[in-house]
C-alpha cells in the first residue's frame, strides 16, 4: 500500500519536452527519446518536513524519502545506505593551495561505491512497481551494486560489462546471483547487446538513464553534501564523469532544495572531471555544443568514467555545468595516478582513480585561478580504491630473513 506521507511524488517529465508521464508504471525514456525525471509536490513536501526534521531521522539515504520515488516504507528494505562521511582534507588542500578541501568520501556504501546509491533507489523502486527482471550493461560497479541489490529484493539481474571491466566487479555480481556477460568492448558495446536482449525477451532495461530513478539515489549525494554543511552549499562540487549521471543528480537535488526554500539563490560551481583518454563531455563542452559526441578507441586507467557516448546524459550534463558558472576539465592518467598516491600520502585516504581524477582537476583548476584559495571545494571520491588492484599495485622487494630493516 502506497503511504501518500512517505513520498510526495507526482509524475515523471521528460527532460527535452517536459511532458508528464505516468510514475505509477514502469517507464524508459520519453515518446522524445530523452531521460525521463521524477518530480515530486515540493509545495507539500515544505509545509510537511524541515530540515530539523530530517535531521532527528536514521542516518540513512532514506532520510529524504519525501522527495525520493519510493511510495511506501515496506518496500525500503536495502543495507542502511547512504550519509557517508564529508571529510576535511587539509594536508592536501595545503599542497594543492585550498584552504577548504573536502572528500565526499563514497566507499562505505554497499559493494564500495556511490553506484549503491542509485542501486538503492533503483531497485526499490522497479520492485515496488512490479518488475522482477532486469538487464543492464556496467563497467562493473554499477552492475555490482545492482546485483546485489537485486538478491536482497529477489529480483532476477542480467549484467553485461566489458572483459576488462575490474575483476572484483564481475565475481561481486555471479556471488549475487546475477547473469554475467563480458564482451570483448566498451560499455558502449554492452549497452548495444543489451539492448537488443531487452527487445527479445521483455527484460526490463535499467541502463544509465533509461530508467527514471537511478538519478534519484545519486541525487542524494547533493542532498548530504548539503545538510553536512548545514543547509549551505559550498563552492565548487568535482565530479568523475562516465555517463554523468551523479552529476545530474547532484543539480537536480540543488534545484529541488532552492524551491524547498532549504538554501539560497547561490549554487556551486559545478565541475565534470573526465580521463584524457574518455573525453566527450569535456570536448561538447568546449565547443559549445549542446550534446555530446559519441568517441572511439577511448581507453583509461579509471575505468568507471569510460563511457564514450553519454548520449543520454550528455545534455542534462552540459545544462548543470553552464547553468551553474561551472566547467570541464581532463586529465591524464598519469597525473590521476599522482594524485591517487598524494592523496593516501597526505589524507590516508586510498581513493578509486576516478576519485583521484578529481584532485588533479582541482590541482589544476587552482593552478589556472579558476578556483581561489578560500573557495570551499568538495571532490567526490565514487569508490573505494582497493577495488582497483591494478591501478594501486606496488613492487616491493622480498627480504631474505636473517636481513635488516632498512635504515630510514
Amino acid at each position: 500500500m502506497a503511504d501518500p506521507s512517505f513520498s510526495y511524488l507526482t509524475s515523471l517529465e521528460c527532460s527535452e519536452t517536459g511532458r508528464p508521464y505516468d510514475a505509477d508504471r514502469p517507464q524508459n525514456l520519453s515518446d522524445a527519446g530523452a531521460t525521463l525525471f521524477a518530480r515530486y509536490d515540493l509545495d507539500a513536501v515544505r509545509a510537511v518536513v524541515s530540515p530539523a526534521e530530517i535531521a532527528r531521522r536514521p542516518e540513512t539515504l532514506w532520510r529524504y524519502h519525501e522527495i525520493l520515488p519510493v511510495r511506501s516504507p515496506e518496500h525500503v528494505h536495502g543495507f542502511d545506505e547512504g550519509m557517508t562521511p564529508l571529510l576535511p582534507a587539509p594536508t592536501l588542500g595545503a599542497e594543492i593551495g585550498i584552504r577548504n578541501l573536502l572528500v565526499k568520501d563514497e566507499s562505505p556504501l554497499p559493494t564500495g561505491t556511490f553506484k549503491a546509491r542509485g542501486a538503492a533507489v533503483g531497485v526499490a523502486r522497479a520492485a515496488e512497481l512490479g518488475i522482477t527482471r532486469l538487464a543492464m550493461p556496467t563497467n562493473g560497479n554499477a552492475g555490482a551494486a545492482w546485483s546485489a541489490y537485486g538478491a536482497r529484493y529477489g529480483l532476477d539481474v542480467t549484467v553485461v560489462m566489458p572483459v576488462d571491466a575490474p575483476r572484483i566487479t564481475r565475481s561481486e555480481a555471479a556471488f549475487a546471483g546475477a547473469r554475467v556477460s563480458l564482451i570483448d568492448g566498451l560499455i558502449s558495446d554492452a549497452g548495444r547487446t543489451v539492448g537488443r536482449h531487452v527487445a527479445t525477451t521483455g527484460l526490463f532495461d535499467a541502463s544509465t538513464l533509461k530508467e527514471p530513478y537511478r538519478v534519484e539515489g545519486k541525487k542524494t549525494m547533493g542532498l548530504e553534501i548539503v545538510e553536512q554543511l548545514g543547509w549551505r552549499v559550498p563552492d565548487v562540487i568535482i565530479y568523475p564523469t562516465g555517463g554523468g549521471v551523479g552529476l545530474i543528480g547532484i543539480h537536480k537535488a540543488l534545484l529541488e532544495l532552492q524551491e524547498l526554500g532549504w538554501i539560497g539563490d547561490r549554487l556551486p560551481r559545478l565541475v565534470s572531471a573526465q580521463a584524457a583518454g574518455c573525453d566527450p563531455v569535456v570536448r561538447a563542452y568546449e565547443s559549445g555544443a549542446d550534446n555530446v559526441t559519441a568517441l572511439e578507441g577511448t581507453t583509461t586507467i579509471a575505468f568507471g568514467v569510460n563511457v564514450p557516448s553519454p548520449l543520454l546524459g550528455g545534455p542534462s550534463v552540459l545544462r548543470a555545468i553552464r547553468a551553474t558558472g561551472g566547467t570541464a576539465v581532463r586529465i591524464d592518467d598519469d597525473d590521476a595516478l599522482a594524485a591517487l598516491r598524494a592523496t593516501a600520502e597526505a589524507e590516508g585516504l586510498l581513493l578509486c582513480p576516478e576519485g583521484a581524477i578529481t584532485v588533479a582537476a582541482a590541482r589544476r583548476l587552482r593552478e589556472a585561478g579558476w578556483i581561489a584559495e578560500d573557495d570551499e571545494v568538495v571532490l567526490l571520491n565514487t569508490g573505494a580504491g582497493n577495488k582497483y588492484p591494478d591501478a594501486v599495485e606496488v613492487t616491493l622487494p622480498v627480504m631474505r630473513r636473517d636481513d635488516d630493516l632498512p635504515h630510514v
